[in-house]
């Protein structure tokens, strides 16, 4: 059984500005320059990202029907990505 080990990944993110101060996540820039629109967001907290490490405002959102989180940590954006193993090259 491998483990599903991941890392961060700072992306760029659109975001839109709600006139009370809060971020809306719009579209995700991937490190290939692929760009990916948020189709809804489920819940904003502050959490901890477990998985990579650091923590900051968690986004849950739906993306292409895929739920994944985005965080804001202090003044930069990351999701978390699945890391690449040995045996993967």
């Amino acid at each position: 059984m491998t483990e599903d080990k991941r890392i961060k990944e700072y992306v760029n993110v659109t975001v839109k500005f709600k006139k009370d101060g809060s971020m809306i996540p719009v579209s995700i820039e991937w490190e290939n320059g692929k760009v990916y629109t948020v189709d809804r967001i489920l819940d904003v907290r502050n959490a901890a990202s477990l998985k990579a490490g650091g923590c900051g405002m968690r986004y849950l959102c739906k993306i292409m029907g895929t739920q994944t989180y985005i965080f804001f940590e202090e003044d930069k954006w990351f999701v978390e990505r699945k890391a690449q193993c040995a045996e993967d090259f």
